[in-house]
């Protein structure tokens, strides 16, 4: 693909790159999220975590469906799978889930964060 500078599309490196950025950001939310001690703590304590990885997922999973010309929608829709499958099986079996309902809705809240971020970002970076 073209560089922007000389006039074709987004670089797929830099796409990449910036789902990777936004992965890792999500990760460090999980991280940070325990440290957490504002308003509605409670709430972040115990929805935050879903929302942020949820967040991540799509974000790790982008750079692959793109590949594949996956649209957004699409990559959300297997992102959202991927973490309320997670949620349904406990952990995949593999991890150790403290099931909440309100955990899917925070999936779902997570998705369509990172949809609205991956659509600015794309804006903001151009064609």
């Amino acid at each position: 693909m073209k560089s922007i500078a000389a006039g074709g599309q987004r670089s797929v490196e830099s796409t990449v790159a910036r789902n990777v950025v936004f992965a890792l950001l999500g990760a460090a939310g999980l991280v940070l999220k325990a440290r957490y001690s504002g308003p509605q703590m409670e709430l972040v304590h115990s929805c935050g975590g879903n929302v942020i990885a949820s967040f991540a997922v799509y974000f790790i999973l982008a750079p692959a469906l793109g590949r594949l010309k996956f649209g957004r929608a699409l990559r959300a829709v297997l992102a959202l799978g991927v973490v309320e499958l997670f949620e349904a099986t406990d952990g995949f079996k593999v991890m150790s889930n403290t099931y909440d309902s309100a955990d899917y809705l925070a999936n779902g809240v997570g998705i369509l964060l990172a949809l609205l971020v991956d659509a600015v970002a794309t804006r903001v970076a151009g064609p």
